[in-house]
C-alpha cells in the first residue's frame, strides 16, 4: 500500500445522557489503576462491512450511523461515567500528598471522531503484515495514561472506508483492563441495538449487566492512595517501540484441539487447557491473568477497573524448551496459572502499597513473549447495524518485541493471535514448521 492517510472530518465531545449523584463525587483509583499511569491507552477496534443499503444512500447511511452511535454512547456513559471525566492531581507539602483521581464533572466528556480513508476492506485485511495505516484508526497515538489530565479518557473514532466502517476505541488503561474495555464495548453495542427498537431520542434502555464501579482496595487501605512523588517527571516515561512486524495468525478449532491433545499427552495429564497449549506454542513466559475470580471473596465479573497481573512461568534457555517440547512448556504455564491465587495477589498488592511504583513499557524483556488480551472476550457480539464484524485490529499502543494479543476467532472455537516481533524474529517464526503447520491465514 502507498502510505494512504486517514482524514479527520469532524470531532465533538459526548457527555453522559444525564448525570447521576455518584458521578458528582471524586472517583478514586486503586493500586492496580495507578500503576498504569505511564503505559499507553488501550486501543482496540472492529472492522465492519457496509450493509447493502449503504450503497443506495451513502451520505444518509453515514450520518444516521454517526448520530445513533453518539446517542447510544451518551447512554452508555451514564453507566460508565468515569470515562467522561479527566484526571486531577492534588498536591500538598505538609503533610505530603500526591493524589491522582478522576473528576467526572469538569470535563467536556468522551471524544468522538469521524474520519475517512480512501481504501477498501481488502487493503486492510489482505496484506501479510498489518498495514501501518491501521494505527491511524485510533486517537491518543503514543499518549500515556497520565495524559488523561488534558486528553479525553475515552475516544471513539469511526473511520469510513470505501466499503467498510472501522470503529476504534482508545480507553485510558488506568480506568480498566481488557475485561473492562470489552465490557464497555458490549454494553454500548447492546444499547445501540436496543435503541433501534425504540424512540431514537427518548429511549433509555436498561442494560443486562451494569458495571460494578465500586473500587476494590485491600482491607485498611483506600480510597485515597498517596503516591511518593512530587512531580510526574519522576514516574512518566515516553516509550518508542523498536522496528516491528505485526502479523495476525489464525488457529482453527481443529488445530487448537490437536495442540491441546498433544500437550496433555506429552505431560501425561488432562488438565492443560486449549489456550495454555496455544500459548506454549509461542514459548510464552508471561500471561496477563484476570484476578477477579481468584480473589477471596471473588470480585464480580462486571468489576470495572484493573484486576490483572502478569503471571510468569519459570524462565528456561531456548535449548531446554526445544529439548522438552510443547507438553513440557504447557505444563509449566499451567503450574504458574494454578499457583496464582488470592494469597499471591494480596502479597503483590501489599508490596506495592509499601513501595508504590508505576509500570514502564521498557521493563518488558525483549527476548521473552508476553500474551495479553483474551479469546474469552466477547468481540464479535458487538454489532452496530452492520452485521457481525469481520476482524479486530489494534493500534500502536503497548506493543513491543514479543507482545502477543489473543482474540476470539470469527469462527466458533478458533483463536487469532496478533504477534509483534522484530523482522528477523518474525521471519524465523515463519520458518518454524511446527508453528506454521498449526497456524493458517485468517479468512475474512
Amino acid at each position: 500500500m502507498n502510505s494512504p492517510s486517514v482524514k479527520h472530518i469532524s470531532e465533538c465531545f459526548v457527555q453522559p445522557h444525564h448525570a447521576s449523584e455518584e458521578s458528582k463525587q471524586p472517583f478514586y483509583l486503586t493500586p492496580g489503576d495507578l500503576a498504569m499511569l505511564s503505559v499507553h491507552y488501550i486501543q482496540k477496534g472492529l472492522l465492519f462491512s457496509k450493509p447493502p443499503e449503504a450503497k443506495l444512500g451513502q451520505e444518509d447511511f453515514t450520518n444516521s450511523l454517526l448520530e445513533r452511535l453518539k446517542h447510544s454512547l451518551s447512554i452508555a456513559l451514564v453507566h460508565f461515567y468515569p470515562l467522561a471525566g479527566r484526571f486531577v492531581t492534588e498536591k500538598k507539602e505538609d503533610p505530603p500528598l500526591y493524589l491522582v483521581y478522576i473528576d467526572c464533572n469538569n470535563s467536556p466528556g468522551a471524544k468522538f471522531i469521524y474520519a475517512t480513508l480512501d481504501r477498501s476492506i481488502s487493503d486492510i485485511l489482505s496484506p501479510t503484515d498489518v498495514p501501518l495505516v491501521v494505527q491511524s484508526f485510533f486517537d491518543h497515538d503514543r499518549a500515556v495514561n497520565h495524559d488523561g489530565h488534558t486528553m479525553s479518557l475515552l475516544t471513539i473514532q469511526v473511520t469510513e472506508l470505501v466499503d467498510g466502517i472501522f470503529i476504534g476505541l482508545s480507553m485510558n488503561h488506568c480506568l480498566g483492563d481488557g475485561t473492562s474495555y470489552w465490557r464497555f464495548f458490549n454494553i454500548w453495542s447492546e444499547i445501540f441495538q436496543a435503541q433501534a427498537q425504540g424512540d431514537h431520542n427518548n429511549f433509555v434502555p436498561n442494560i443486562s449487566r451494569p458495571p460494578v464501579l465500586k473500587r476494590w482496595f485491600p482491607d485498611g487501605h483506600g480510597p485515597i492512595i498517596n503516591l511518593p512523588f512530587k512531580h510526574s517527571d519522576e514516574f512518566i516515561g515516553r516509550y518508542e517501540a523498536p522496528k516491528l512486524r505485526e502479523r495476525m495468525f489464525h488457529f482453527s478449532s481443529e488445530s487448537i484441539a490437536k495442540l491441546k491433545a498433544k500437550a496433555n499427552a506429552e505431560s501425561n495429564t488432562t488438565k492443560i487447557s486449549s489456550f495454555k497449549s496455544l500459548s506454549a506454542l509461542m514459548w510464552s513466559c508471561r500471561l496477563a491473568a484476570n484476578n477477579r475470580g481468584r480473589l477471596e471473596p471473588p470480585l464480580s465479573g462486571d468489576y470495572f477497573g484493573n484486576s490483572i497481573h502478569p503471571i510468569r512461568s519459570e524462565i528456561f534457555p531456548a535449548g531446554e524448551l526445544l529439548e522438552h517440547g510443547l507438553g513440557w512448556a504447557a505444563w509449566k504455564l499451567h503450574e504458574a496459572v494454578v499457583n496464582h491465587n488470592d494469597k499471591l495477589i494480596r502479597e503483590h498488592v501489599d508490596g506495592w502499597l509499601k513501595s508504590p511504583a508505576v509500570y514502564q513499557l521498557s521493563f518488558f524483556d525483549p527476548f521473552s513473549v508476553m500474551i495479553g488480551s483474551s479469546p474469552r472476550f466477547n468481540m464479535y457480539g458487538n454489532q452496530f447495524g452492520m452485521g457481525k464484524a469481520l476482524a479486530p485490529r489494534s493500534g500502536y499502543a503497548n506493543k513491543f518485541s514479543g507482545k502477543v494479543s489473543s482474540y476470539e476467532g470469527r469462527e466458533e472455537g478458533s483463536i487469532d493471535l496478533e504477534v509483534c516481533l522484530p523482522p528477523d524474529a518474525m521471519s524465523a517464526l515463519e520458518c518454524d514448521s511446527e508453528f506454521m503447520e498449526a497456524a493458517s491465514v485468517p479468512l475474512y
